[in-house]
């Protein structure tokens, strides 16, 4: 089973490797992390790169598709290789999916058009301007087509699709090993939750220039 990530310069780090370490545990998967061209791909921070192995050309019909998110998605919304490559490999794919404002790539080329759909909190008026029915779930499959709300919510859609692939002993399995039992420290995890002031804080925060406030 080919699993492709899609990676580009500025993408959140925990969008592609939370799934990655759920998707690279499942039964004879072979995951690639692609990109418009093979290299290091710098996330958002800036510290940390991840390594294209492959170009979009070398893998143009995967099993799965996964488009993370970060500032870096800014540059990807205009109709060009990535949205072509997307189109194409959805044509084939079984499962196609984000991460956070991945789905804004998603919806950009064209592939969310009327469905249901998430993304980042601060994301969700721009998915429906783009003719998205966006909600505010974690976790939203429709049809084929599986989104996952901000960052850390990549998990649990890995997850959740690693048990419509390889069933659910599987895929509690995969969160046993990684030792997914998540016991934060603060309720402060989504806007519905968090005191007043850090959702304004968070919305000021340089690292989502990209999405609106």
């Amino acid at each position: 089973m080919q699993i492709a990530i899609l990676i580009y310069d500025r993408l959140t780090a925990l969008d592609a490797v939370g799934p990655y370490e759920v998707l690279s545990r499942l039964p004879d998967a072979e995951l690639t992390f692609v990109a418009q061209e093979p290299g290091q791909k710098r996330t958002d921070t800036g510290r940390l790169a991840l390594l294209a192995d492959a170009s979009l050309a070398e893998l143009p019909h995967p099993d799965v598709v996964l488009v993370p998110g970060g500032p870096g998605q800014a540059a990807l919304m205009e109709d060009g290789p990535v949205h072509e490559w997307l189109r194409a490999a959805h044509e084939t794919s079984t499962w196609t999916t984000s991460v956070c404002t991945g789905s804004l790539i998603l919806a950009a080329a064209g592939l969310l058009a009327g469905r249901r759909a998430t993304t980042h909190w601060r994301a969700l008026d721009e998915l429906r301007r783009l003719g998205v029915e966006a909600v505010e779930e974690r976790v939203v499959f429709d049809g084929k087509l599986v989104t996952a709300a901000g960052v850390s919510a990549g998990i649990d859609m890995a997850l959740a699709l690693a048990a419509k692939i390889a069933g659910e002993q599987v895929a509690q399995a995969i969160q046993l090993g990684i030792e997914y039992d998540p016991q934060p420290p603060f309720d402060a995890g989504s806007p519905r939750k968090a005191p007043a002031a850090i959702v304004e804080a968070v919305r000021a925060h340089s690292r989502f220039e990209s999405v609106p406030a």
